[in-house]
């Protein structure tokens, strides 16, 4: 059974570079002390063969240091047992302990830690002098130890930069699925501003169809084409809306402050009685994205008259101009249909729709009328 912190993240290049030659250090010191020595006759011949042995131990132990994240205890194991002849091995020695600590459990970081201090204490014990033993012991006991909170504290900053790494990618998927989500809610709120439009104008139209006996067969036939017109626009603007989604592709042109009477002419069209007024001052410098917020809360309130007091004349009233904003006004009279403030899921809508725009609006009966009051400013969000 693997540790939690088995899985390692990958090195660099410069990291490899610097553990290897922080490795090869003794084994770099030992090649300089044989190149001044071998030209000295006073140095005994056993010093000069022992300086090879030991440099090719370094050389094995730097070896067996490539597989030390793959097999962590025995490549810690290895290197610390070579220390007990080769001073070359223990650079090796100490990067390979120092990344079991830094990757795996307790138990056998002080297991292999116990291990290293005997080897190097061993490595003294050639001298065969019982004080220079307990000394060299003591100072191998002081770097084991130095050595093993130096890993460990390695280990709690790699584990805290996990975390962080881990906690950044969860606020980034927080923050991706918070923009998909308010696009789909933004999305959602034009779809429903479109089809309750349309559909409203559909049952207005069928409403005459199925109530009124006295239409001739012409009357009929144009309520039919309008029924049919609407329909297929439904259809048309239904796609447009849902193009949105798609990220290639022209988006559909979305509905400006110039297109309001054009909608006027068709809830006139379909039956329903408006009288509207529009007292903007300089409309034509009106932005854009305003002018469609504009077109939206009418669009969305001669809906809402449509479905809670059907066959009542509304009025809607615009005024507004540059660095005072614009006001959207719409009334009809009060019907026992009519349902409060905040009852309506498209009021909400706009509530929500204006309060993102950084405008108000308030609902309410007065006088008995319900009237929808909505407040813009000029250069709308």
């Amino acid at each position: 059974m693997h540790d939690v912190t088995d899985i390692q993240p990958p090195l660099d290049r410069l990291g490899i570079a610097l553990r290897y030659l922080f490795a090869a250090t003794p084994l770099l010191l030992y090649g300089l002390m044989l190149t001044l020595l071998a030209g000295n006759d006073a140095v005994p011949r056993g010093v000069l063969l022992a300086l090879p042995f030991d440099m090719l131990l370094g050389v094995a132990a730097l070896v067996l240091m490539w597989w030390r994240r793959r097999w962590p205890r025995v490549i810690a194991l290895l290197t610390g047992a070579l220390t007990t002849v080769s001073f070359s091995a223990l650079g090796a020695a100490v990067v390979s302990y120092l990344s079991l600590c830094t990757h795996r459990s307790a138990r056998w970081i002080a297991l292999t830690a116990v291990f290293l201090w005997g080897c190097l204490t061993l490595s003294g014990a050639w001298q065969g002098r019982l004080g220079f033993v307990l000394v060299y012991a003591a100072m191998a006991g002081v770097a084991v130890g130095t050595l093993t909170v130096l890993g460990l504290y390695l280990r709690e900053r790699r584990e805290l930069a996990a975390a962080r790494r881990a906690a950044d990618l969860a606020a980034q998927a927080r923050r991706v699925e918070q923009a998909q989500l308010a696009e789909r809610l933004k999305i959602a709120q034009e779809m429903h501003d479109v089809l309750a439009h349309r559909i409203s104008l559909l049952a207005m139209l069928a409403g005459g169809l199925s109530h009124r006996t006295d239409l001739t067969a012409e009357q009929n036939r144009d309520t039919a084409l309008a029924i049919q017109e609407n329909a297929h626009q439904s259809l048309n603007e239904l796609r447009a809306v849902l193009g949105s989604l798609r990220r290639d592709g022209p988006q559909a042109p979305q509905p400006t402050l110039g297109e309001l009477e054009a909608l006027f002419e068709e809830v006139r069209a379909a039956g329903q009685r408006v009288d509207a007024t529009n007292a903007i001052d300089g409309s034509e410098g009106l932005p854009e994205r305003t002018g469609r917020h504009v077109y939206r809360i009418v669009q969305e309130a001669l809906t809402n008259a449509r479905k809670h007091a059907p066959g009542s004349r509304v009025c809607a009233e615009l005024a507004g101009r540059a660095g005072e904003g614009v006001r959207i006004k719409v009334s009809n009279p009060a019907s026992p249909g009519v349902r409060g403030p905040g009852a309506g899921l498209g009021l909400v809508g706009l509530a929500e729709r204006t309060r993102l725009a950084g405008g108000g609006i308030s609902h309410g009966i007065r006088d008995g009328r319900f009237v929808l009051d909505a407040w813009l400013p000029w250069d709308a969000h």
